[in-house]
């Protein structure tokens, strides 16, 4: 496309058109078994972008990374010995510590021991809470816009509302989600960077209606916004892309991999029925990027429609596929993906007579 139609057609249009494909990354929470430079040395070599870079392993600590300088150049320098750029990093597991209702040894097995310290459920969630404002300073002096997370739930507990929960409960469940999230978003934008919220079972906002909701209890703040995973809504049965669509203002984050829905046999259940991933006795599994029921050609056009131009980053979370093959595969995938973009040429012909 020319130089001279693009701010035509984004003038006709009111929208952005992508200057060049979307950065692919692949991010790191799955791969916090190894260390941080053996990703990046992975990750160059079959040709990722970048890095999502998780906050846990030895991937990247917020601690370190908002106070000293120097461990951030370190990190900076791995990631260009190799190649990499990062646009954001990821603390999904202080985040969940924020607003959950109960705290027990899930919670205990996935946070550092700073944030976990006796175990008392308050001082837990106060100390996560303080966790997210650190790593919101860390994002900062990392360079990056955007934190993925998740921000837990004081109410996901009543989701079959039996036994019977009244609507005043549920209120007071989002008021819970703003006391405690407001005073970590002051942060956020305070440093100018964006919490971006997966929706996603378990937190406060893990569907269509749950996110309005979500939204309103915060008043619509600008330092929060959406990492769109539609593998989670798949299996829910919502319209991930009109999702896509309605939300497109505050996609700060896109996160791919599929979903395989398995209800041939009228046994297998969306609720997965407590079984292990990849038993074929669920009724619904994650599995490599293109290989499940996801739209994704609607999915990336609908991208180009809300003029999202910021990284799409593989999640490997295949248990049925090992992670060194499904991860490059997962990569030539996405960016057939990427490559779906409004016709230079049919732009230029339809706004040739505009001059």
């Amino acid at each position: 496309m020319s130089d001279d139609a693009r701010p035509r057609l984004r003038e006709a249009t009111g929208r952005a058109v992508p200057q060049q494909p979307r950065p692919v990354t692949l991010f790191t929470g799955q791969w916090a078994d190894l260390p941080f430079t053996e990703v990046c040395r992975l990750a160059g070599s079959w040709g990722y972008d970048g890095l999502e870079i998780a906050c846990w392993g030895d991937h990247f600590d917020v601690v370190q990374a908002a106070a000293d300088p120097a461990y951030v150049q370190a990190k900076k320098d791995v990631l260009a010995e190799h190649g990499l750029g990062c646009w954001a990093i990821s603390n999904h597991l202080s985040g969940q510590a924020v607003g959950d209702a109960t705290i027990d040894q899930r919670h205990q097995n996935m946070l550092p021991p700073r944030v976990w310290g006796d175990g008392d459920p308050e001082g837990v969630r106060q100390r996560a809470a303080e966790e997210m404002k650190t790593t919101a300073r860390a994002a900062a002096a990392f360079g990056v816009g955007t934190v993925v997370g998740f921000t837990g739930s004081a109410i996901w507990h009543y989701l079959a509302m039996f036994p019977p929960v009244g609507d005043d409960v549920i209120r007071a469940g989002y008021q819970d989600f703003a006391d405690r999230w407001n005073p970590v978003l002051d942060v956020f934008e305070e440093v100018g960077v964006r919490f971006a919220h997966e929706v996603h079972p378990s937190e406060i906002a893990y569907d269509y209606w749950s996110t309005k909701a979500t939204l309103e209890a915060i008043g619509h703040r600008k330092g929060f916004g959406l990492n769109f995973d539609p593998s989670h809504m798949l299996w829910q049965g919502l319209d991930y892309v009109g999702f896509l669509h309605d939300f497109g203002p505050l996609i700060s984050n896109v996160h791919c991999k599929d979903t395989k829905l398995r209800m041939r046999d009228g046994r297998n259940s969306v609720l997965g029925s407590h079984l292990p991933w990849a038993d074929p006795r669920r009724g619904w599994d994650f599995i490599s990027t293109g290989h499940g029921d996801m739209r994704w050609e609607d999915i990336f056009r609908m991208l180009n429609h809300i003029g999202y131009t910021g990284p799409v980053s593989v999640e490997w979370e295949d248990a049925g596929m090992d992670r060194l093959d499904g991860a490059p595969e997962a990569l030539d995938f996405i960016r057939s993906m990427n490559a779906i973009t409004p016709s230079a040429a049919a732009f230029d012909a339809a706004f040739s007579s505009a001059g």
